[in-house]
Protein backbone atom coordinates (compact mmCIF):
# COMPACT_ATOMS: atom_id res chain seq x y z
CA UNK A 1 0.00 0.00 0.00
CA UNK A 2 1.63 3.38 -0.86
CA UNK A 3 1.59 6.31 1.45
CA UNK A 4 2.28 9.56 1.25
CA UNK A 5 3.68 12.37 3.49
CA UNK A 6 3.44 15.82 2.67
CA UNK A 7 6.14 18.52 3.72
CA UNK A 8 6.53 22.07 3.43
CA UNK A 9 8.08 25.17 3.35
CA UNK A 10 8.28 28.97 2.75
CA UNK A 11 10.72 30.51 1.21
CA UNK A 12 10.87 34.06 1.34
CA UNK A 13 13.70 36.55 -0.93
CA UNK A 14 14.97 39.19 1.28
CA UNK A 15 17.15 40.59 -1.09
CA UNK A 16 15.83 43.14 -2.61
CA UNK A 17 17.64 46.58 -2.17
CA UNK A 18 14.98 49.00 -2.99
CA UNK A 19 15.80 48.57 -6.92
CA UNK A 20 14.68 45.06 -7.67
CA UNK A 21 16.26 43.14 -9.74
CA UNK A 22 17.11 45.69 -12.22
CA UNK A 23 20.66 44.73 -12.40
CA UNK A 24 22.08 41.42 -11.97
CA UNK A 25 24.46 43.05 -9.00
CA UNK A 26 21.72 44.96 -7.59
CA UNK A 27 20.18 42.41 -5.41
CA UNK A 28 21.35 40.83 -2.73
CA UNK A 29 20.88 36.63 -2.86
CA UNK A 30 19.68 36.12 1.10
CA UNK A 31 16.27 34.46 1.62
CA UNK A 32 14.45 33.06 4.94
CA UNK A 33 13.68 29.71 4.92
CA UNK A 34 10.87 28.69 6.92
CA UNK A 35 9.45 25.50 8.88
CA UNK A 36 6.29 26.22 11.32
CA UNK A 37 7.65 25.37 14.91
CA UNK A 38 11.40 25.34 14.13
CA UNK A 39 14.00 27.71 13.94
CA UNK A 40 14.60 29.98 10.51
CA UNK A 41 17.50 29.14 8.03
CA UNK A 42 18.82 32.25 6.71
CA UNK A 43 20.01 31.42 3.35
CA UNK A 44 21.79 32.85 0.21
CA UNK A 45 23.21 31.57 -3.12
CA UNK A 46 26.72 30.31 -3.18
CA UNK A 47 29.52 32.93 -2.92
CA UNK A 48 30.76 32.72 -6.43
CA UNK A 49 27.03 33.56 -7.72
CA UNK A 50 27.01 36.98 -5.60
CA UNK A 51 25.85 35.07 -2.41
CA UNK A 52 26.74 35.64 1.52
CA UNK A 53 28.77 32.93 2.44
CA UNK A 54 28.52 33.40 5.84
CA UNK A 55 24.94 31.46 5.32
CA UNK A 56 23.91 28.56 3.86
CA UNK A 57 23.28 27.77 0.09
CA UNK A 58 20.72 25.72 -1.40
CA UNK A 59 23.42 23.52 -2.61
CA UNK A 60 24.78 23.28 0.65
CA UNK A 61 21.36 22.35 2.03
CA UNK A 62 20.50 19.20 -0.45
CA UNK A 63 24.09 17.98 0.16
CA UNK A 64 22.73 18.41 4.12
CA UNK A 65 19.68 16.45 3.09
CA UNK A 66 21.33 13.72 1.59
CA UNK A 67 23.76 13.06 3.85
CA UNK A 68 21.06 13.62 6.84
CA UNK A 69 18.40 10.76 5.07
CA UNK A 70 21.58 8.47 4.49
CA UNK A 71 22.69 8.72 7.96
CA UNK A 72 18.71 7.67 9.19
CA UNK A 73 18.86 5.21 6.88
CA UNK A 74 21.95 3.84 7.93
CA UNK A 75 20.87 3.76 12.12
CA UNK A 76 17.44 1.84 10.88
CA UNK A 77 19.29 -1.03 8.95
CA UNK A 78 21.69 -0.65 12.02
CA UNK A 79 19.25 -1.74 14.41
CA UNK A 80 17.58 -4.59 12.33
CA UNK A 81 21.34 -5.95 11.88
CA UNK A 82 22.14 -5.94 15.21
CA UNK A 83 24.85 -3.24 14.82
CA UNK A 84 25.44 -0.91 18.33
CA UNK A 85 26.11 2.52 16.61
CA UNK A 86 27.65 5.14 18.65
CA UNK A 87 28.51 7.74 16.49
CA UNK A 88 27.90 8.80 12.85
CA UNK A 89 29.81 11.57 11.33
CA UNK A 90 30.09 12.44 7.34
CA UNK A 91 32.36 14.35 6.06
CA UNK A 92 30.11 15.01 2.32
CA UNK A 93 30.81 17.14 -0.77
CA UNK A 94 29.28 17.63 -3.56
CA UNK A 95 30.40 18.75 -7.19
CA UNK A 96 28.16 21.72 -9.18
CA UNK A 97 29.06 21.56 -13.42
CA UNK A 98 28.07 25.07 -14.80
CA UNK A 99 27.42 25.23 -18.31
CA UNK A 100 26.36 29.08 -20.01
CA UNK A 101 23.80 29.87 -17.45
CA UNK A 102 22.61 26.41 -16.33
CA UNK A 103 24.51 24.07 -14.50
CA UNK A 104 23.57 20.55 -12.10
CA UNK A 105 24.95 18.61 -9.75
CA UNK A 106 26.84 16.52 -10.69
CA UNK A 107 27.81 13.58 -8.10
CA UNK A 108 28.56 13.51 -4.55
CA UNK A 109 30.28 11.87 -2.00
CA UNK A 110 29.13 10.62 1.36
CA UNK A 111 31.94 10.08 3.87
CA UNK A 112 30.18 8.77 6.90
CA UNK A 113 32.43 7.37 9.99
CA UNK A 114 30.39 5.27 11.95
CA UNK A 115 31.55 4.16 15.54
CA UNK A 116 30.22 0.78 17.13
CA UNK A 117 29.82 -0.78 20.25
CA UNK A 118 28.61 -3.98 19.21
CA UNK A 119 28.03 -5.95 15.61
CA UNK A 120 30.40 -7.31 13.00
CA UNK A 121 32.46 -4.77 11.40
CA UNK A 122 31.77 -6.23 7.73
CA UNK A 123 27.80 -6.10 7.93
CA UNK A 124 28.53 -2.52 9.20
CA UNK A 125 29.67 -1.64 6.26
CA UNK A 126 27.52 -3.76 4.17
CA UNK A 127 24.51 -2.00 5.83
CA UNK A 128 25.91 1.73 4.24
CA UNK A 129 24.21 -0.11 0.49
CA UNK A 130 20.72 -0.91 2.17
CA UNK A 131 20.74 2.68 3.66
CA UNK A 132 21.58 4.02 0.48
CA UNK A 133 18.83 2.01 -1.46
CA UNK A 134 16.41 2.91 1.00
CA UNK A 135 17.27 6.70 1.25
CA UNK A 136 14.18 9.05 0.18
CA UNK A 137 16.60 11.72 -1.22
CA UNK A 138 19.16 9.70 -2.80
CA UNK A 139 16.19 7.86 -4.65
CA UNK A 140 14.78 11.92 -5.49
CA UNK A 141 17.85 12.85 -7.29
CA UNK A 142 19.60 12.40 -10.55
CA UNK A 143 22.98 12.37 -10.09
CA UNK A 144 25.32 9.82 -8.72
CA UNK A 145 26.13 9.14 -5.36
CA UNK A 146 29.06 7.42 -3.93
CA UNK A 147 29.82 6.13 -0.30
CA UNK A 148 32.89 5.79 1.33
CA UNK A 149 32.19 4.90 4.74
CA UNK A 150 34.83 4.15 7.49
CA UNK A 151 33.78 1.63 10.73
CA UNK A 152 35.28 2.83 14.38
CA UNK A 153 35.32 0.69 17.08
CA UNK A 154 34.48 2.27 20.17
CA UNK A 155 37.51 3.04 22.70
CA UNK A 156 36.48 0.39 26.15
CA UNK A 157 36.30 2.21 29.46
Amino acid sequence: MLTQHDFAVAVEWTGDRGTGTTGYRDFDRGHVIRVDGLPEIQASADRAFHGDASKHNPEQLLLAALSGCHMMSYLFHAVRAGIVVTGYEDDASAVLAREGTGGKLVGATLRPRVRLSAGDDATALRIHDDAHRDCFIANSIAFPVTIEPTVVREEAA
